[in-house]
């Protein structure tokens, strides 16, 4: 079976696979750790999470919480609340960038994105909203399938986004009960009639509206209330009995008031069609796209049978799945095109390029990063859809999809700025920018002053198929700047013996940029 532990040989190869998947980009010095250390311990600190962290006020236009606090609990003003409002989601933007880039060494960040996919939300109109619905995803990000259906479907961005607070007896609305059957739990599967699909019927949808109804969305930008939190009004709740179509059982669901949403969802779980749903989206996030009949009999069946077994926990199924020997087969390496924040932030993580300015500098730097994201696809805050990304679900492309002449252009464009300028400047402070620690990153490398090691190790970073020897070759001459090997290692241990020699450190740096600005513009940088 090919869910079976991996058993070959654990390298710095495969360790560089695990953790390219696993994180926003890994350094030299993390794979060659995690090479060290093996398989097992290196899941077992994947799967640990950092102390959480709360978005803080940068912004003079907030009129509540000062500088540097944060403002999640805190009230809105009585008048010009929206200018609160929108320094409250430039401070929230700025932290979840930020929390990308200052990843420890865990799953935590990528499994969010994964569930901020799954469940795409637009920004409530109350930051505080917003914000707890990120929390929800991040806490539960390794936790319970089953559960965190039940949370989501009442918690207040998402009953805003798809109208559950509007959803009452009088005038059901079936926007969430179609998009829980349809893109949260169960899936269509193939349509057999007129409003009947393999997995629900349009009857399902209707019946499931009522059960969702009487639920509201309390405290938005109030300024008597620190929090926005959903409550359960029974007098515009459907107290009839509701019966579901053979795709479901044929289950009678009678009035359980605000529990009726629970047993509705623990119905839904009674099939294998949530847990097979679930597992295909996260075999194309961590391995690939391409899900043949044999990778569905041999891989998504046994997680299937693990997520059910482990009633309904992500975390053995994921950890599995990243210990299988299906996960590291060559032919899944590189098989993945990067999204725009896994393309930048390989660059400015696995480099070690950290930000250490003022709070504000952070954010405003974090905000251009994701505006910068957003116009090449991926807006970490904003799906453009209920169903997310395209590149996740839209056959048969996926992620090829991310590729185009127009991102492309995008893609190289932010690689030169961040490793041939100093012209990523902060807007609010244009003094201060944002550039590839060029030469602290080579000084991490293995053996820095040997240009052919150095070309090496960038390959068992940057690159999950490796380069070919002519691909190396081009990438030494513009290291060396076409001379002979000797006079990169003259040129650098010099640069170690007198490094406040501004000359030799701009020609050494400007050698670096010119060098990881063309290994990132390859194909083969492309992909994880």
């Amino acid at each position: 079976m090919a869910l079976d532990a991996f058993s070959g040989t654990w390298d710095e190869n495969v360790a560089a696979h695990l953790l390219r998947r696993t994180l926003f980009g890994p350094t030299y010095s993390q794979i060659q750790s995690a090479k060290q250390k093996g398989l097992t311990t290196v899941l077992d600190e994947l799967f640990v999470f950092p102390t959480q962290t709360q978005p803080v006020t940068i912004s003079d236009k907030e009129a509540i919480v000062a500088k540097g606090d944060t403002w999640v609990n805190a009230l809105f003003p009585a008048i010009n609340s929206q200018e609160t409002e929108n320094a409250r989601n430039e401070s929230l933007s700025g932290w979840g960038i930020q929390n990308l880039s200052n990843e420890s060494f865990s799953i935590q960040e990528k499994m969010t994105l994964f569930w901020q996919n799954h469940f795409a939300v637009e920004n409530s109109s109350d930051a505080r909203a917003t914000y707890y619905y990120f929390k929800l995803l991040r806490d539960n990000c390794l936790g319970n399938f089953k559960d965190l259906i039940k949370k989501i479907t009442i918690e207040p961005s998402m009953l805003q986004f798809l109208n559950g607070n509007s959803n009452t007896k009088n005038s059901p609305n079936e926007n969430y009960s179609r998009e829980l059957l349809e893109l949260f739990t169960v899936g269509k599967g193939e349509q057999v009639g007129e409003g009947d699909y393999t997995n629900y019927t349009e009857t399902d949808i209707k019946e499931a509206a009522k059960i969702l109804t009487g639920w509201r969305v309390d405290g938005i930008q109030s300024s008597t209330q620190t929090a926005v939190f959903s409550s359960f009004v029974q007098s515009k709740h459907d107290i009839s009995t509701k019966t579901l179509s053979k795709r479901l059982g044929s289950k009678s669901i009678v009035n359980a008031n605000e529990q009726e949403y629970v047993n509705y969802i623990d119905i839904l779980f009674e099939s294998d069609h949530a847990p097979q749903f679930i597992c295909k989206k996260l075999y194309r996030w961590f391995v690939n796209y391409d899900i043949t009949p044999t990778i569905q009999n041999q891989v998504i069946d046994p997680m299937v049978q693990l997520l059910i077994a482990n009633n309904y926990e992500i975390k053995p199924v994921v950890r599995a799945l990243l210990s299988s020997a299906h996960f590291y087969d060559i032919s899944n390496r590189g098989s993945i095109i990067k999204n725009p924040l896994e393309l930048v932030f390989s660059m400015l993580n696995s480099t070690s390029s950290k930000l250490n300015y003022a709070t504000e500098v952070n954010y405003d730097f974090y905000n251009q990063l994701g505006g910068i994201c957003a116009v090449m696809g991926m807006n970490y805050f904003r799906p453009p859809n209920v169903g997310g990304w395209p590149a996740y679900y839209q056959a048969p492309n996926y992620t090829r999809l991310w590729i185009n002449s127009s991102y492309l252009n995008l893609r190289f464009l932010i690689s030169s700025a961040l490793t041939l300028t100093d012209q990523f400047k902060s807007k609010v402070d244009n003094t201060k920018y944002w550039q590839i620690s060029l030469i602290p990153f080579i000084q991490g490398l293995s053996l820095p002053s040997d240009p052919i090691q150095v070309i090496e190790d960038l390959t068992l970073i940057f690159c999950p198929k490796g380069l070919s020897t002519e691909e190396k070759l081009k990438l030494k001459t513009i290291l060396t700047n076409g001379l002979q090997d000797f006079e990169w290692t003259t040129q650098y241990n010099q640069y170690v013996n007198n490094p406040s020699d501004e000359t030799m450190k701009k020609a050494l740096a400007f050698r670096i940029g010119l060098t990881l600005d063309t290994l990132f513009k390859m194909p083969e940088f492309q992909t994880i």
